[in-house]
């Protein structure tokens, strides 16, 4: 009889402990809502960031490829109203710019082989779109 008490003192102990953040955290486990939520308000920090510091949100897309882009969006959205709503200038980076063979990584078009290949190649002027033409009535 005692064996039965003690086994079902236990098994009400470790049942209503199971549900409990403060034991989960406490062995390191995180809940998949608190990840996604973890993983959302970076992504706003890092849109936030990368607005207050003019970058174009493609930019930060790139930068930043870990990031979730729908919440990188919405940070950067967020902090573009805010600063039109106070007026405030964009923040240029004080970071060094990236060094070449960064950007010929990041440029799809650029030659592996040659680290300069995005200096060397001249702007290229998009053509006019063509007028559109009325129909006759016949």
């Amino acid at each position: 009889m005692p064996r039965l008490f003690v086994t079902a003192i236990v098994l009400a102990t470790t049942t209503l402990l199971a549900g409990c953040d403060m034991i989960v955290g406490a062995l390191g486990i995180e809940s998949p809502e608190k990840v996604a939520a973890a993983r959302e308000a970076d992504g706003k920090a890092i849109g936030g960031a990368c607005r207050h510091a003019g970058r174009a949100i493609e930019d930060c897309y790139v930068l930043n490829k870990k990031a979730d882009k729908a919440s990188v969006f919405a940070g950067w959205r967020d902090m573009n109203d805010y600063m039109r709503e106070n007026k405030i200038e964009a923040v240029a980076p004080t970071l060094a710019a990236q060094p070449a063979t960064q950007v010929a990584k990041v440029a799809p078009e650029a030659d592996e082989t040659k680290p300069d290949a995005v200096a060397d190649k001249p702007a290229v002027k998009a053509a006019p779109a063509p007028k559109a033409r009325k129909a006759r009535d016949s």
